[in-house]
């Protein structure tokens, strides 16, 4: 034999005069590193997945809901809602406009007519002034003034008649030389003046 002692027994001393424990236990350190590693990454690997499906999803519903409002829109529809709005948006323009000439002429009409209320007052208060003297100013007084507003009712276009039976004004005809209208109204009790006055004013 080559060796004077069993080789069994020169393994055994061999391995005694290694210290393999500092070893042993950075190899299971390792293992244990390496297996929380591994559980990390399993984690985050079911975390992204998990995100990933629902990113998956949530894409699908906005892809749904582009396909719906793709097939309800039309370009050709929206050009024309356009147009219209356009054109709403200038005739409210001309209207704007219209109503403000219209406002101008009331305004100069109302102006006009205020003046002529007012020559028609003085003419009124000299009437009865050179009508005056004694018990009978009173009365005149009275006519003056129902001549005057029928005068003002007349230069408005308004022409007001009696009732042939009580003598109470019960009919207006209504004249507008501007758009050749002509109306006539019978006076009802049940209505008030200020609705008469109103109809009136827009019939002028």
């Amino acid at each position: 034999m080559l060796l004077e002692e069993d080789p069994s027994t020169l393994i055994r001393h061999t391995i005694a005069n290694f210290n393999i424990a500092p070893d042993k236990s950075a190899v299971a350190r390792v293992s244990e590193s390496l297996a929380t590693l591994q559980q990390a990454r399993e984690l985050r690997l079911r975390e992204a997945e998990a995100s990933l499906r629902r990113l998956g999803r949530t894409l699908a519903t906005l892809a749904s809901q582009h396909g719906e409002l793709t097939a309800s829109h039309s370009s050709a529809a929206h050009a024309s809602e356009i147009a219209r709005l356009d054109t709403q948006k200038f005739r409210v323009a001309k209207a704007a406009s219209d109503l403000e000439v219209e406002t101008e002429r009331l305004q100069a009409q109302l102006a006009e007519l205020n003046a002529r209320l007012q020559e028609l007052e003085m003419q009124g208060v000299e009437g009865g002034e050179g009508l005056g003297g004694g018990g009978g100013a009173g009365g005149g007084s009275v006519e003056d003034e129902v001549l005057l507003r029928l005068k003002v009712y007349r230069s408005l276009g308004m022409e007001i008649e009696r009732d042939g039976k009580d003598g109470e004004f019960s009919r207006v005809v209504v004249r507008n030389d501007r758009k050749g209208d002509v109306h006539v109204v019978n006076i009802d009790r049940k209505f008030s003046r200020f609705f008469y006055a109103n109809y009136f004013w827009q019939s002028l």
